[in-house]
């Protein structure tokens, strides 16, 4: 197997902190995207290797195997369960562990682990080699982060993530909220003598960048409303996430009026159909600017008041 320096894809020295990796990450993902370079395949591969790169040195157990064993960091279970047996075997047998010792303490490069792991688990094992190779691993799980915006969780669609070089469809539900974690059962690395796959685990970041403020699964909006219409009363239309809606305004409608507009806020979780409330603060604007005409009349209000 090809060694894969990861660290030098990311462009990152082997003591970068988890905030380094995080950072490198998403300047290199927002470089290479497929959406910012449309049938550019040298990006396309090139993202693929930023994503199998930070899915292996975000997780800090996973790092760690691969500081440890490089492009074989996947079977590092495997080999450490297989030198236990080994240990025990010779141990009970009143033998001396030998070659095996100075093979895993001499370190292993980029290829040495490969040989002595085909050596181990290889054909020339033995029936030490047959009772190993029976054994079932599970696969190794993997993580993601996907950044949506806050239109993109409001209603339930399909996207396709590119997760260790491979393509997955999933269905994101509406409702999901800022920094949670979602399980893809099997989605994660491929499991080992016929052992079950691992799972997929994607954190969503949520980017607000509309005038909705969202708490839970309602919604807060500030709508500005003329002085005129605030003291007269009338009809206003404003802005929601599912469309346009009109609201009638109270005459002597004072300024920090709240108006709660039920089941327009945020849909709830996979319950469908069930949505949360928007509640709208009027803030009454000020008219500015008057004519002589206008500032005449006011002072005739005022002394009528």
């Amino acid at each position: 197997m090809k060694y894969i320096d990861y660290y030098k894809i990311l462009g990152i020295s082997k003591n970068a902190s988890e905030a380094e990796i995080k950072k490198a990450y998403r300047k290199l993902a927002r470089k290479f995207h497929p959406d910012v370079n449309p049938g550019d395949k040298n990006a396309e591969h090139k993202f693929k290797e930023i994503n199998e790169a930070y899915e292996v040195l975000s997780n800090p157990e996973n790092r760690k195997k691969y500081d440890q064993y490089g492009e074989n960091w996947k079977h590092a279970d495997e080999f450490e369960k297989a030198k236990q047996q080994q240990q025990y075997s010779y141990q009970h047998a009143g033998g001396s562990m030998g070659g095996f010792e100075d093979a895993f303490s001499g370190g292993f490069g980029e290829s040495g682990f490969s040989d002595f792991f085909e050596t181990l688990f290889g054909s020339g094992a033995g029936h030490s080699h047959r009772s190993h190779s029976s054994a079932k691993f599970r696969g190794q799980d993997y993580t993601a982060e996907l950044q949506l915006s806050l239109q993109d969780v409001y209603k339930t669609h399909k996207r396709v993530l590119t997760v260790n070089g491979k393509n997955i469809r999933i269905t994101i539900p509406a409702g999901v909220e800022n920094g949670q974690v979602i399980k893809i059962k099997g989605h994660g690395g491929k499991g080992i003598n016929g052992g079950p796959n691992g799972d997929l685990y994607i954190k969503f970041t949520i980017v607000n960048n509309t005038p909705f403020k969202r708490d839970g699964n309602n919604l807060y909006l500030t709508v500005d409303l003329d002085l005129y219409t605030a003291v007269l009363g009338g009809e206003i239309t404003i802005n929601t996430l599912d469309g346009k809606v009109k609201l009638k305004v109270k005459p002597e409608t004072q300024n920090g009026t709240k108006v709660k507009l039920k089941g327009k806020g945020f849909p709830v979780y996979k319950k469908a159909g069930v949505h949360g409330d928007l509640i709208i603060t009027y803030n009454i604007r000020i008219p500015t600017n008057l004519t002589s005409k206008e500032k005449e009349l006011f002072k005739e209000l005022a002394k009528l008041r």
